[in-house]
């Protein structure tokens, strides 16, 4: 059994805006508006909501390509990763969006040879494809794509320690399963409500500062 892993999910916690809000806020009006308050009404699942506003950008490919290179990230991602590695733990995003954005807005940052866990994607009809996993994959989730309670439930089986980060609902079922939880913006009420210890944290700074205190990174 491998000593850690840092798990982190991407939109809102290694960035500063999910893409979806920034796909919404530039190009889908009210139009986007209405849908966003269907899904928060709980009409539709995430995955659903996600699908229809990655399908309805309506911008060629290399326009889109340039609205992920304006996701802003955490200045301090990649010296905290390495921070993670050089420890001789691993690191692994763990996201319900879309691989298609997330490996680009990484390369983009010089950020390479990390395992990414996330539903599929590809660029067609001036859109993006969500493209969830197969019912019969392991971490399936009818709402999410991604179940991330079940990918950390089976990354505990081979760590001794799972750290976990991330910012709203779809990361809950993952932090109350991880050793240690760091959260940030919707995700603290919802841990709080449960009654469950968490690390308030606005940056992977901070999350760096209280792993070295207990002696996980140098």
């Amino acid at each position: 059994m491998k000593e850690f892993i840092f798990v982190s999910d991407f939109d809102g916690t290694m960035t500063a805006k999910d893409f979806y809000h920034i796909i919404m806020d530039n190009y889908l009006g009210k139009w986007g508006r209405e849908l966003y308050d269907s899904w928060k009404r709980g009409e539709m699942y995430d995955v659903e909501f996600l699908s229809a506003v990655f399908k309805a950008i309506n911008r060629s490919q290399e326009e889109i390509d340039q609205d992920i290179l304006r996701i802003e990230m955490d200045e301090d991602t990649a010296d905290f990763i390495e921070q993670i590695k050089l420890a001789g733990g691993d690191f692994v995003i763990l996201s319900a969006g879309a691989k298609y954005y997330i490996e680009r807005c990484l390369a983009f940052h010089h950020i390479t040879n990390l395992q990414i866990i996330a539903n599929g994607g590809i660029y067609e009809n001036k859109g993006i494809t969500l493209i969830p996993p197969e019912r019969q994959n392991a971490f399936y989730s009818e709402r999410y794509g991604i179940d991330k309670g079940l990918v950390v439930q089976d990354l505990k089986k081979k760590y001794q320690k799972v750290y976990y980060a991330g910012d709203s609902g779809p990361d809950l079922n993952a932090a109350l399963l991880a050793d240690v939880a760091f959260a940030k913006k919707e995700l603290i009420p919802l841990l709080g409500a449960k009654g469950i210890k968490y690390i308030p944290f606005t940056s992977f700074k901070q999350i760096a500062a209280y792993l070295q205190k207990n002696g996980v990174i140098a």
